[in-house]
């Protein structure tokens, strides 16, 4: 009897003790899951806070407060064509909204403002007044309306890498790769900024370019940087190309004496591009470039070409800005 009754005080126990252990077990396996949940959440912005910018008019030395989605309308217009495609018109926008915020958040380089409208210090600025001039006037409200698209279409949204805004660097046309931040300037790379392939940039008017200049007019260039510099144009191996950068652009090139980077080289000559190649032509130095501008960040070139192969904008920064994230700080 006595056995009978130790039996049924453990069956009573058990059914008492085993929801409590899977309740303990569930309520620990939600707490890892919350825990691992908010590793991947990302600090929203105040779009509010960044919703305000103050530009620097270079011609003028005035600064001018503007709502950020309405000094991106005079960036957008400012630096892509008006009928390049509407997703590449997108990727414009986002990149120069990120580029924008970048600046405000890592501290501005002009002591009042913001940002400047000159495309070599930051990026390209231009007023509706402006811009209507510039296009004929039976394309002007279909342009502007596209534009507006554009920006309104992509509002709020910027680009981050590990949580934050990325260094969103652009250019016209890489010819056909782009490059890292560090093979173009040196000092530490930007993870998200690597070389990456771009298909049907040799379409377009910006893919390549010819410079040609006498002897004489390329030692006194030279000479203008390094006084220092002499070349023996009868001898040979004067002028070698030493090493390449990842995205086919000239890293370093002995020229006479001198081994110099090829974007120094691209600055003497004012080269659009730094991926060039060189040839003596009897009384003649003759540059065959290809592509235009720094080669970094997305080629806006390349941004077309990717949505005329039906790419949405977002797969188009995601291809061009390696391992970021598209947020919204709406």
């Amino acid at each position: 009897m006595k056995k009978i009754l130790i039996y049924i005080l453990c069956l009573v126990l058990l059914c008492f003790l085993i929801p409590i252990l899977f309740t303990k077990k569930n309520t620990l396996k939600q707490a890892i899951s919350l825990e691992e949940e908010s590793k991947d959440i990302i600090e929203p912005y105040d779009y509010g806070k960044y919703n305000k910018i103050k530009l620097l008019h270079t011609a003028t030395g005035e600064v001018e407060a503007l709502d950020l989605d309405t000094y991106l309308l005079g960036v957008v217009s400012g630096e892509m064509p008006a009928n390049f495609e509407e997703e590449a018109l997108k990727a414009q926008s986002l990149v120069a909204r990120t580029y924008t915020i970048y600046k405000i958040t890592n501290g501005s380089k002009h002591e009042n403002a913001d940002i400047c409208d000159d495309s070599n210090c930051c990026q390209a600025w231009i007023s509706k007044e402006d811009r209507f001039s510039r296009w004929n006037e039976e394309e002007r409200e279909s342009n502007w309306s596209k534009i507006e698209n554009a920006v309104n279409s992509t509002k709020g949204k910027i680009i981050v890498y590990e949580g934050k805004p990325i260094n969103a660097f652009f250019h016209s046309n890489s010819g056909g790769s782009t490059d890292t931040a560090t093979a173009v300037w040196g000092g530490s790379n930007y993870p998200y900024l690597q070389s990456v392939q771009t298909s049907g940039e040799d379409s377009y008017s910006q893919y390549s370019s010819e410079v040609t200049l006498s002897k004489e007019e390329f030692v006194s260039k030279i000479k203008e940087y390094h006084s220092d510099f002499n070349i023996d144009f009868k001898a040979d191996n004067q002028i070698e190309i030493l090493e390449y950068t990842e995205g086919d652009r000239i890293k370093t090139i002995k020229i006479g004496n001198l081994n110099l980077s090829g974007v120094e080289v691209r600055t003497i000559f004012k080269l659009k591009s730094a991926k060039f190649q060189i040839n003596i032509e009897e009384n003649n130095i003759k540059f065959n470039v290809i592509g235009y501008g720094h080669g970094v960040g997305m080629s806006q070139t390349g941004a077309d070409s990717m949505a005329k192969q039906g790419k949405n904008y977002e797969e188009i920064v995601k291809h061009y800005y390696t391992g970021v994230e598209i947020i919204d700080m709406m």
